[in-house]
């Protein structure tokens, strides 16, 4: 079997050769589309590949007519809104995602920019520290979990809420389950989100919500873009002058948000997933689920 690794913005060489080495191993193929610059070069390397790997590679209907041969489609990481699952199920073909294997990378950058937050954007005044302050979780996935643990190192008080886990799975982990959205960002110092971007979740994270914060409030998105209402961030940031939002997932609103200076921060481009364990983690789960399903059907983390 051909199995394609289509990635406009490519693993790391090290990555790379793992895919390598776990697809071969299985007896597939493996074939490179990388750095690619038009979609056309895409359709035609797609045109008689049997699995496809991408990372953010928009995975759409054009795409899967093109893949005559198509049976699996994995994405390499978490969230998988770059795949159009009612395309895939027309044409018949399996999506699945890796969830896991970017949740510490993910994780650890959420301390990463808190503390730059806490700490004034290191502009050379006086902060504050985390340890002692209280942190709400918004899902408590993979991620969230590592947050969690995270955040117990700091001595921060951690709490969450998710509409789809368990409280007990939530007290198991030595985390205090709250009863809904508006309690966490009611009694929290912190706010990290990690829900996906879905029909409930698009812009829930609007005015209201987030008005309900205690002085000095600071949210930090890592999730999705598409779950801020921007417009209304900004009108409560304007009025708000209090509250900060720090993100790796850069607004479309970006040049209204660096209004808000020393209270907004955006990376460049997403970095969540950007180390390079992570990478390497994501690539290789990739290929195992892919020798997996050809092996003996296994659709474990399918998605669609």
């Amino acid at each position: 079997m051909k199995v394609l690794v289509a990635t406009e913005k490519p693993f790391a060489a090290a990555a790379v050769e793992c895919i390598k080495a776990e697809v071969e191993a299985a007896g597939n193929e493996l074939a490179l589309l990388e750095k690619y610059t038009e979609k056309a070069q895409l359709l035609d390397a797609v045109a008689n590949a049997d699995a496809l790997i991408v990372r953010s590679d928009k995975v759409d209907a054009e795409l899967l007519d093109a893949a005559k041969r198509l049976k699996i489609v994995v994405r390499a990481g978490a969230g998988y809104d770059n795949i159009d699952l009612a395309a895939a199920t027309a044409h018949g073909v399996v999506a699945e995602n890796t969830p896991g294997q970017n949740a510490n990378a993910v994780a650890e950058l959420v301390f990463g920019l808190l503390i730059y937050t806490v700490r004034n954007f290191y502009n050379g005044k006086a902060g504050t520290e985390l340890k002692g302050k209280k942190i709400g979780i918004l899902a408590f996935g993979n991620v969230g979990r590592n947050v969690a643990r995270i955040a117990a190192g700091f001595g921060m008080d951690v709490a969450a809420y998710d509409a789809y886990c368990p409280k007990k799975v939530i007290e198991a982990a030595g985390v205090k389950a709250v009863e809904s959205q508006e309690e966490l960002f009611k009694t929290c110092d912190i706010v990290s989100l990690h829900i996906p971007a879905t029909a409930e979740t698009r812009e829930s994270i609007n005015y209201k919500l987030v008005g309900m914060m205690k002085k000095g409030g600071i949210l930090i998105n890592t999730a999705r873009k598409e779950v801020i209402n921007e417009s209304e961030l900004i009108k409560l940031l304007a009025e708000r002058t209090d509250l900060k939002f720090v993100t790796d997932i850069k607004p479309d609103a970006d040049a209204e948000f660096r209004h808000f200076e020393g209270r907004y921060f955006s990376t460049p481009k997403k970095m969540g997933a950007q180390t390079a364990e992570a990478n390497t983690n994501a690539g290789i789960a990739a290929a195992k689920q892919i020798n997996a399903f050809f092996k003996d059907g296994s659709t474990k983390f399918k998605v669609n």
